[in-house]
């Protein structure tokens, strides 16, 4: 276990930056969380080439558990319209977190014996896609009725209608925050690609 500290610290650090960044906006749809919770994604990719999918599927079962600790506190956290983390975000954050990890070391795994940047990108890619729907969806779509009325007033804000990306069709405002959101992710999956390269060899010649 003690070979794995370096990628849990990393991964723990990486959750609660961002569930404490998200609080701070960036433009009309983003927020500074949204830089750094994609790191969460090459954290687990190079643990998963250093040290295989078992160790890699802790350290994002550690993540997970830090991520449900920062939503138990920031649910006690008042702010002017609610609490800092309301329920639905809270089980939404969860959701989507656990199931993109474990999706992205399930694809590496599988990839893992092609070239070098076909597993990291594609898992990244894909469990990119997968954490943004899961979250946005579960924590903002109208569609989703059982949290019940008081829970779905804490997130009403985000069902105003607004120009996609403020110039496309007229859709939901937490659409337009998706998008926005899964493009930085995207992003950072190819530049993460040069960092991963790097970690990967610098902690396999210490191995070796």
């Amino acid at each position: 276990m003690t070979r794995l500290l370096p990628g849990i610290f990393a991964m723990a650090l990486t959750v609660v930056a961002s569930n404490v960044l998200v609080q701070f906006l960036l433009g009309d749809w983003l927020t500074w969380g949204a830089f750094t919770y994609p790191i969460a994604f090459l954290v687990t990719d190079v643990m998963n080439r250093i040290y295989g999918a078992s160790a890699a599927r802790r350290v994002v079962f550690v993540g997970f558990l830090v991520g449900i600790a920062c939503s138990l506190i920031g649910s006690q956290i008042m702010l002017e319209f609610g609490p800092a983390v309301p329920l639905r975000i809270a089980v939404a954050s969860a959701i989507a977190f656990l199931t993109a990890q474990l999706l992205d070391v399930s694809i590496f795994d599988r990839l893992r014996e092609g070239q070098w940047w076909k597993a990291p990108l594609a898992s990244t890619i894909v469990g990119s896609i997968v954490d943004t729907a899961l979250f946005f969806t579960i924590a903002f779509s109208a569609s989703v009725t059982f949290f019940g009325a008081g829970n779905d007033e804490a997130i009403s804000w985000a069902w105003e209608g607004v120009p996609l990306l403020g110039q496309g069709a007229v859709l939901p405002l937490w659409v337009s925050l998706a998008v926005a959101d899964w493009g930085v992710k995207l992003s950072i999956a190819l530049i993460a690609l040069v960092p991963f390269r790097i970690l990967v060899s610098k902690f396999s010649h210490k191995m070796a």
